[in-house]
């Protein structure tokens, strides 16, 4: 396989579906209670339907490090500006932007903004195994392709 056949895998191929967001305003003790019993590392926050950050399990660890007794929302600890990219981005582009700018998620959504999930560093490491293992070929790719413009 020709690594040019790789960029026809989309970043959605290997996103985590997010069923879940929280608001801005949402105290960062309830965030935190969803986060622990989803089992995730990061969450989108928006206000109404926007995506305007994310919180990572470090943030949430440097809060109840340091702040701990102070009433915080959401907003006080998202990173605004998330990296954001359309379900249709190749994979290779937001692995590579990634790594460039050491991110550790992108919010994936679909054409009208709407949250779809998160590509996490451990999500680029599961496609980089299935590549390196020989487990996507290009007809794989072309068999995908189809199924998912079906």
């Amino acid at each position: 396989m020709k690594f040019s056949d790789l960029d026809n895998i989309t970043v959605f191929e290997y996103t985590s579906p997010c069923d879940e967001a929280v608001q801005f305003d949402e105290s960062i003790k309830n965030v935190e209670e969803i986060m622990n019993m989803r089992g995730v590392r990061h969450m989108p926050v928006l206000r109404g339907s926007e995506i305007v950050g994310i919180i990572s399990q470090r943030d949430m660890l440097l809060v109840s490090k340091y702040a701990e007794g102070v009433h915080l929302t959401a907003e006080d600890v998202m990173s605004e500006d998330p990296y954001i990219v359309d379900k249709g981005t190749p994979l290779s582009e937001v692995a590579y932007e990634m790594s460039r700018n050491k991110i550790g998620s992108a919010v994936v959504q679909d054409q009208y903004g709407r949250l779809l999930g998160i590509f996490t560093t451990t999500d680029a490491l599961n496609a980089l195994v299935e590549v390196l293992r020989g487990e996507i070929t290009p007809d794989t790719i072309i068999r995908e392709e189809k199924s998912i413009s079906a």
